[in-house]
């Protein structure tokens, strides 16, 4: 969803009523259960743009103005380059049928209102049908789901897997469940509508009221449609998306979707059995028996038959939108089913809230959640100079419990570019935080298509403004497009300076899913270096990670003008873990393998001698 959804968000803790604890529990069966051997590396793609060539990018413009990407776009030569650069898994965002502005009556699909769709597009996170895909990214629409399953057989053969979209927060304002499996209802078939809540109803409603459409919403910036005539047949209204229970919703709301009922009541109590405090200790296949013999409402039911469906498709993870807007204790349900259909199921979560991670994660059974509102701020509160780096560490410890299930990013689809001017303004800027951001722990790393070149997200695509790759628009990504050069997927259109960021890109990400070191022990050194070290900056920040096999040091300079030389200090308890002698080491970066220093060991204590460029980062490895 929007960005705005981290200002509703507190609205999902009146509603679940979760208490805001925090446990001090260390590595639970659940982490053992999910902790893999190497690094994981997710690469966000947005379908719909990904192998779009058109580079008109009018503001509102059709499909047929700015053209649209498909999923044959996604040859076996692109996903190989994307394999390539060190990627494992592929988020395939924006597939599920969603509410769009376009004529696709034909094919059995009933037009959507403008007045309740944003953008032309449309957002892929007001899904209209679960049982199928979006007709857009089809070459032949009546065809559709057989060429995503066709797309999805290629990611397998290139030995990359596949993540897809579940939002079970919200649907479309017009949901229509056309391609149903036998035995299942559609959203709202057999909800009681003269109430406003019942446990068994899949929306919550305001009788009596019709829906309103939201004052200063103008639907495709003023074009004359059939359908735009300031009314939506919606009676009685239902709640919104965001939570707002007014017929006439705010044009800020989540206007265009309707919020799901999960038997939590209006006043934010639960209305469905809850589990034993015990159970952020159990294994899925003990949750999974735990919910064998319980009553749940039907929403839970729908929304577990969806995610199985698409696991039978061969899906191999999802990828959960406001997941904190749902009580966890239907994670439970739903991430133990199908757990127990695929135990190797990656299951990432939306989640804002630090007082609530614990609770998705060893009760509601995720694997992942967005370390968004730690580690990703912080970075770039970093790089705009509205923090220091010393504060990295404390993150780190505060999470240390659960670090591995924090997924790591500088960019997706909600967030401002990396490489925009209200971000790291320029691809150089970024690189430091990409290496912290990928090595600093052992959860996994996330990019987004188009960074690895330097998106920046300039364009204003209508409904989508600059500085975010539109997600409700038809657009092209110019960056992407110079390395998608026509369809030869590479690089044929990129500057040096591009093809150098994406070589960049492409050693940091294998290393990373090849280190040991990334998936062992991490220790802060900034503390000892940031004492009385004479040329140690405050834009510098380092740390160590070591396995039995592996033992790295890590710097970064998040300056982009000065220089750094000075001498790094690593504490006697590290050298001591180590298990090194006196004498002179070599340590060699792993990222370009030309930078080596020597590491001298005397007394106990080592030492090294570093100069450290403008934006500057090492890996350094001790052999």
């Amino acid at each position: 969803m929007m960005n705005t959804k981290i200002l509703v968000a507190g609205l999902a803790v009146t509603l679940l009523c979760t208490a805001c604890k925090t446990r001090d529990l260390k590595m639970n069966e659940h982490t053992k259960e999910s902790t893999a051997d190497k690094k994981i590396v997710v690469y966000q793609v947005f379908t719909r743009l990904f192998g779009n060539k058109n580079t008109t990018n009018k503001p509102w413009g059709t499909i047929e103005e700015n053209g649209v990407g498909k999923f044959n776009d996604f040859t076996d030569k692109a996903l190989h380059e994307i394999k390539d650069l060190g990627v494992t898994y592929i988020w395939y965002t924006g597939v599920p049928h969603h509410a769009l502005v376009r004529d696709y009556t034909a094919y059995g699909i009933s037009n959507d209102d403008p007045e309740v769709v944003k953008g032309r597009a449309g957002s892929p996170y007001a899904v209209k049908d679960y049982y199928n895909v979006n007709p857009d990214l089809a070459v032949n629409p009546a065809e559709r789901l057989q060429e995503f399953e066709a797309l999805i057989d290629r990611t397998h053969k290139a030995d990359l897997k596949v993540i897809i979209d579940i939002v079970p927060n919200h649907i479309a304002r017009k949901y229509e469940g056309k391609n149903n499996p036998d035995g299942v209802r559609d959203f709202g078939a057999d909800d009681n509508t003269a109430v406003e809540y019942n446990r068994n109803n899949n929306f919550y409603y305001i009788p009596n009221e019709h829906f309103k459409i939201p004052a200063g919403v103008i639907p495709l910036n003023g074009e004359k449609n059939p359908l735009i005539d300031g009314f939506f047949d919606e009676n009685p209204a239902k709640w919104t998306g965001n939570g707002s229970r007014k017929a006439n919703p705010d044009q800020n709301d989540w206007y265009e979707t309707v919020k799901v009922n999960y038997g939590i009541r209006p006043d934010g109590t639960k209305d469905f059995p809850e589990l034993p405090a015990d159970f952020a200790q159990k294994s899925y296949q003990e949750h999974s028996a735990f919910w064998q013999d319980k009553d749940v409402p039907d929403s839970w039911k729908k929304f577990r038959s969806i995610a199985l469906y698409w696991i039978e498709k061969g899906i191999d993870g999802f990828r959960y939108d406001m997941a904190e807007m749902v009580p966890y204790e239907f994670w439970s349900y739903m991430n133990a089913s199908i757990k127990m259909k695929n135990p190797n199921a990656f299951l990432l979560a939306e989640v804002y809230n630090p007082n609530e991670y614990r609770n998705y994660i060893q009760l509601g059974k995720m694997d992942y959640l967005y370390d968004k509102v730690e580690t990703y701020d912080k970075l770039k509160d970093i790089i705009r100079g509205k923090s220091s780096p010393d504060e990295l560490s404390k993150i780190q410890e505060g999470m240390s419990d659960i670090e591995h299930h924090m997924l790591h990013f500088l960019d997706n689809h909600d967030e401002q570019r990396l490489a925009s001017p209200e971000f790291a303004d320029s691809p150089e800027r970024g690189k430091p935080l990409m290496v912290v951001s990928t090595t600093i722990s052992t959860s996994p790393t996330m990019i987004y298509f188009g960074q690895e070149v330097g998106e920046a997200g300039n364009e204003n695509a209508g409904f989508g403004t600059h500085s975010r790759t539109s997600i409700f628009d038809y657009i092209g990504v110019p960056s992407h497009q110079k390395w998608m050069n026509g369809g030869k997927f590479d690089g044929g259109q990129l500057s040096d300076s591009e093809k150098n960021l994406r070589d960049f890109y492409k050693r940091l990400l294998n290393f990373s899913i090849k280190s040991t070191a990334l998936m062992g022990d991490f220790r802060e050194i900034q503390s000892v270096n940031r004492q009385n070290n004479t040329g140690y900056d405050e834009l510098l920040y380092s740390y160590v990670r070591w396995s039995e096999k592996q033992k790295l040091i890590v710097i970064a300079n998040f300056s982009s003008e000065k220089t750094s030389q000075f001498e790094l200090k690593i504490p006697s308890d590290i050298i001591s873990k180590w298990n090194l002698k006196d004498g002179k080491y070599v340590l060699a970066d792993q990222l370009y393998g030309q930078n080596k220093t020597y590491f001298v060991v005397k007394n106990g204590e080592g030492n090294a001698q570093v100069k450290i460029k403008p934006s500057e980062s090492f890996i350094y490895e001790v052999e």
